[in-house]
């Protein structure tokens, strides 16, 4: 999954098609629980550009977006919020693929 690397970038990315980013760190326990699934959600849904943010190097752009538990994931589509699944709890590959197929279209 490719990681962010700056605001510009996000703000690029956000302007894309269809990104869904994934704020996460790698202190966060829950994080290195789902890690191993990423690559089968990438594979599973080519249409989304997957971007991993890292909360500690970002963490004003998570202050903006509300993000104020990981993991936690924020869809966009040609800029608009498409979706978000933010919440403090840990998430099964079940979950963030019911949360990826109930996106606006």
């Amino acid at each position: 999954m490719e990681k962010l690397q700056s605001i510009e970038q996000y703000e690029q990315l956000k302007n894309g098609e269809r990104t869904i980013f994934m704020f996460s760190a790698d202190w966060c326990p829950d994080c290195t629980v789902i890690e191993p699934i990423l690559p089968r959600l990438e594979a599973d849904y080519p249409e989304y550009t997957f971007v991993e943010v890292d909360r500690d190097k970002f963490i004003d752009l998570c202050g903006e977006l509300d993000i104020f538990g990981i993991p936690s994931f924020i869809a966009f589509h040609n800029g608009e919020e498409a979706g978000r699944f933010v919440s403090k709890n840990r998430k099964t590959l079940e979950e963030i693929e019911d949360f990826i197929n109930g996106l606006a279209e």
